[in-house]
């Protein structure tokens, strides 16, 4: 079974499949860089809102947070979707193994729904494939329900899987109108590998120094005017419907409800190609 796109009917919150079976909401809350102080609270409010995928990692220093969020929102544990990352000092077949055991003591859970690396090693890249198969070892051992990477570039993904005895599930990476990332999403499509998008709405545009930002773009505005949205709420609708992950950032309760009420319209064809045509293949992160 491959990865495909969610069904994507408007007021229905879709699922992807995964490569190995596994559902994975579509929409979810990252929660890079905000605050631990601030982080348990956007988790209960996402969790109160209907989220049901929790995106966070090592690197982010928030996963105990996260777990208090959890905690506090009061959702069983077998319907939250979590998923964290391996960071780079940990690669390695021991050291990532080592990882988990950390990861799943802060955040508070036997098992981790989703498992990533973080991003290849490109210094020493013979470290990465070895973490990976650590990740395949706590994925048959059940410790974990699927398996991926973040940040991987063709090539890298090339590197891994001509090794790996276990296709990655997932390669989470900066995708937004602005940068679209097709080539490599075209090789996910190619090995059965779902894409997920970190910043999803673009808010990487708004302090990395572009010339532009998208929530004030003049096609983004327009197509939200025609539906009573918010262009984030486009960009939002516009990922679900091409058959991608999004997992949008906020800290503040009404706009991480706001980021979730992308169920009820549907764009048409030439919206999403509109959509499409503001590419510009500008990497921000």
């Amino acid at each position: 079974m491959t990865a495909r796109p969610p069904h994507a009917e408007p007021h229905v919150q879709p699922h992807i499949t995964l490569n190995n079976g596994v559902e994975l909401p579509a929409i979810g809350l990252g929660v890079f860089q905000s605050p631990p102080a601030e982080t348990a609270t956007a988790v209960e409010a996402a969790l109160a809102a209907g989220y049901r995928l929790i995106d966070t990692a090592a690197a982010y220093m928030n996963e105990r947070e996260v777990a208090e969020g959890m905690h506090r929102a009061g959702v069983a544990r077998d319907e939250v979707f979590v998923e964290t990352k391996v960071w780079i000092s940990d690669y390695g077949y021991g050291a990532a193994l080592h990882a988990f055991d950390k990861s799943a003591r802060k955040l508070g859970v036997e098992r981790i729904d989703l498992l990533l690396l973080h991003q290849p090693l490109t210094s020493a890249f013979d470290r990465t494939p070895e973490a990976y198969r650590a990740l395949a070892t706590l994925l048959r051992d059940g410790r974990v329900r699927a398996i991926g990477v973040s940040n991987f570039m063709p090539e890298h993904l090339e590197r891994l899987l001509a090794v790996a005895a276990v296709v990655p599930a997932v390669n989470q990476i900066e995708v937004h109108p602005y940068f679209q990332q097709r080539a490599l999403q075209r090789a996910h499509a190619e090995h059965g590998i779902a894409t997920q998008a970190w910043s999803p709405i673009g808010g990487i545009t708004s302090y990395c120094g572009m010339d532009k930002r998208s929530f004030d773009d003049p096609t983004l505005v327009e197509i939200a005017r025609a539906h009573g949205k918010t262009p984030a709420q486009v960009m939002l609708r516009w990922h679900l419907q091409q058959g991608r992950s999004a997992i949008p950032k906020s800290v503040r309760p009404e706009r991480i409800a706001e980021n979730f009420e992308v169920f009820d319209f549907e764009l048409t064809g030439d919206q999403v190609a509109a959509v499409d045509e503001l590419d510009t293949d500008v990497r921000g992160g």
